[in-house]
């Protein structure tokens, strides 16, 4: 597929973050964009609506996230917009944009819930001693990649990476540095060049390569008209789950129903995001219209829906997914991320960073999200 977007750069202000079918047809038609949403004017979600009659009521909340308010987090805008966190007992969900540096938000109270990734947050819990554990991952495999053009940087190895310009956003130089000591990289052969997320320095040939998500700005550069060439980390070294969600060990002990209502809506938001072309539509027309609609310089549709696809396709459905549901996290899966984080030079435990027994018990209760 051609991708072709508007000729506009994104100048992000701030540093940045760091499939399964539905279990009922999503008409979408008849969603409401802006029945249950935010007008996206004051940076939350808006209200869910009242909590259901008979049902817990776990009054408002904050979610993180990991970036501006776009189709990364189509699964969020339709749980708040379908009504499913007020299902699950949430009066209000305030959906917090990014970036920001989510561990310390989550771990000082300022949001009950963020979505990271798993090598962040190991980092946090690790060397600031983050009291914090990952209970569910909704990508499978991360995004993450040095983006470069085919005729610049051409960074198809990570040996390419040495003698050239690398822009790297602060919340993600650890991760970047993760990356380099998985594939035994000295940092001082090449130039750290902070970047506040712009592509402008890339297109513009100021530097070689950009930290960046194969789902987003790899898609914009590429939507410019660019010939680009990505060095994706889950492949080359640095395999680990992201958009992990995160909270404290807290309210893993003191609350667990509400971790679990929280991650039942999870799971049937991103159930109807990656509902195939209705979903990925649904998912994007979200984030133009409502969620997204104050983002400067606005979203763009084509793109929107190709990210939506393309994460629900490549990220979110994986053969264990299929077999466990959304959000699981497998043993095996566990076993290879500490394996991965350990050989970036971070060392934790996996008790330390993962506790899936709470997504497990959602699916103990609720056999049929599994679709």
């Amino acid at each position: 597929m051609a991708l072709s977007f508007q000729s506009h750069r994104l100048s992000r202000k701030g540093a940045r973050r760091t499939a399964l079918h539905m279990t009922a047809v999503l008409a979408v038609a008849t969603l409401s964009l802006a029945a249950c949403g935010s007008d996206g004017s004051d940076g939350d979600s808006g209200d869910s609506g009242s909590a259901v009659a008979g049902s817990a009521d776990y009054g408002d909340i904050s979610v993180q996230l990991s970036w501006i308010k776009n189709a990364e987090f189509a699964g969020e805008f339709l749980a708040d917009s379908q009504g499913y966190y007020a299902d699950a007992g949430f009066s209000k969900v305030n959906l917090l944009p990014g970036p920001v540096a989510q561990e310390e938000i989550v771990a000082t109270g300022k949001a009950d819930f963020g979505l990271s990734n798993a090598v962040s947050t190991a980092a946090a819990v690790a060397n600031s001693d983050f009291p914090l554990k990952i209970v569910g991952a909704t990508y499978q495999k991360n995004p993450f990649s040095i983006l470069s053009l085919g005729d610049k940087g051409n960074i198809a190895t990570p040996a390419d990476l040495c003698g050239k310009k690398i822009g790297v956003q602060d919340p993600n130089l650890s991760l970047f540095n993760a990356f380099l000591s998985a594939n035994d990289i000295d940092p001082k052969c090449l130039t750290i060049v902070p970047n506040s997320f712009d592509v402008s320095p890339l297109e513009d040939k100021q530097i070689d390569g950009l930290v960046a998500y194969l789902t987003n700005e790899s898609l914009l550069v590429k939507g410019h008209g660019f010939d680009t060439v990505d060095l994706p980390f889950a492949d080359n070294g640095l395999p680990f789950v992201a958009e992990t969600v995160i909270t404290t060990d807290d309210l893993i002990k003191n609350k667990p129903d509400e971790v679990k209502a929280f991650l039942k809506a999870e799971i049937k938001g991103w159930t109807d995001a990656c509902a195939g072309e209705a979903g990925y539509k649904a998912g994007a027309e979200l984030a133009v219209n409502t969620y997204g609609k104050e983002i400067d310089p606005p979203l763009e549709v084509e793109k929107e829906v190709e990210q939506a696809k393309q994460q629900c396709e490549l990220l979110v459905n994986s053969d264990e997914t299929k077999a466990n549901g959304l959000f699981t996290m497998s043993p095996e899966m566990i076993d290879a991320n500490i394996a991965s984080i350990k050989e970036a030079g971070i060392d934790i435990t996996a008790d330390d960073l993962f506790d899936s027994s709470l997504v497990d018990e959602v699916y103990a209760d609720n056999p049929d999200l599994k679709g």
